[in-house]
């Protein structure tokens, strides 16, 4: 049996010891004691779906017993897994439910302790360790699932106009939401301005039945399911019926100032050059914008070039502007998304790679 000591944390983790069936000192075992069979439930997951999750992630076996779990498996993913749960069992402490993409997210996280920002300049600020996180009144603490979203977060912190680009699933329209009522909740803006381009109705939104805000509603309608995930939903009505959250379609913004506001263009990859140029320069004191899109589903007119593929290449040496590119590999809103992009992608480059060999030809 492994042997325990206290460390004064929420966990007492096991000493190191040999494995009964190991075979060589490639295989370690270690024991992690959480406070009480409660918190040990709630990490663990329902019929120890999470600790299954991490054997099958991290090619460990995990025996739980009551509060406790002896982890078997390579010295350095045994490591890896006491840090895991030493994340899970302080989100439990908090009072936050741990779902699978939580354990994902400490996975993640785990993999990028002590290097998550390679330095190579020695006299470079010292980074803090461990994800990025977001706080809200309703969520309370939301921790980036992987380094892309660590970066993107920390962008977000540090740049008054950020890109984000990348597959869908990634999570960059729901962080920045998210990030924007953050920013309300504590003062640092005074309103939210949404928008969205309606490529589909060509931008001419009074064909559409009902007011400004039934117009838009079809398009912004990711945008509103992140709002309610991280806002109650009386406040969001509130916010909207008072203006502390303004819905503007895109075609509406010429001509505006936006100061004091947390603004958030969202689908920019199907705004025409003209038109992000034009949002850009909407940008006013005291203000925080924030453009997301997917580059790989451009919906427009043949002939017309995406406005957030060129602002990215035109800005990307600008000081104060932020840029993230997702990956596939990026991708927390399910395995299968994952893979779905996967195989797109890979279709994609297949088709490049064979019309750059009939050109040869």
């Amino acid at each position: 049996m492994p042997r325990g000591r206290a460390v004064g944390d929420p966990l007492v983790l096991g000493s190191p010891g040999g494995s009964p069936d190991a075979g060589s000192s490639d295989t370690d075992e270690i024991l992690v004691t959480l406070d009480d069979n409660r918190t040990a439930s709630l990490v663990f997951g329902h019929y120890d779906q999470n600790l299954a999750h991490i054997e099958r992630r991290l090619d460990v076996r995990a025996t739980a017993n009551g509060n406790h779990v002896i982890i078997k498996g390579p010295p350095d993913l045994t490591e890896r897994v006491r840090h895991v749960m030493e994340s899970l069992a302080q989100r439990v402490k908090a009072g936050a439910q741990i779902t699978l993409g939580d354990v994902d997210g400490a996975i993640e996280e785990s993999a990028q302790q002590g290097f998550l920002f390679p330095q190579d300049d020695i006299n470079a600020e010292p980074r803090p360790s461990g994800f990025e996180q977001i706080v809200t009144r309703k969520r309370g603490s939301v921790k980036a699932r992987n380094a892309a979203q660590d970066i993107y977060l920390r962008a977000l912190r540090r740049h008054e106009l950020v890109f984000a680009e990348g597959p869908a699933g990634t999570g960059k329209t729901w962080l920045a939401v998210g990030h924007a009522v953050s920013l309300l909740e504590q003062g640092l803006v005074e309103r939210i301005v949404l928008s969205r381009p309606a490529v589909e109705a060509g931008e001419r939104l009074g064909f559409l039945p009902g007011d400004m805000r039934e117009k838009v509603d079809p398009y912004l309608r990711p945008v509103y399911d992140a709002l309610y995930d991280f806002m109650e939903a009386r406040l969001v009505e509130r916010g909207l019926s008072t203006g502390l959250i303004e819905i503007a379609p895109l075609a509406f913004m010429r001509g505006r100032t936006l100061t004091n506001a947390a603004v958030l263009l969202d689908e920019a990859q199907n705004c025409t050059a003209m038109q992000m140029k034009m949002f850009l320069t909407r940008l006013g004191e005291g203000s925080r914008m924030i453009v997301t899109g997917d580059p790989s589903q451009i919906d427009l007119p043949p002939g017309q070039s995406s406005g957030l593929v060129e602002a990215v290449r035109l800005l990307s040496k600008v000081e104060g502007v932020g840029h993230i590119r997702f990956r596939e590999g990026d991708v927390v809103r399910h395995e299968l998304v994952k893979r779905i992009v996967k195989a797109y992608e890979d279709e994609t480059a297949r088709l490049r790679e064979a019309g750059q060999e009939d050109r040869r030809r």
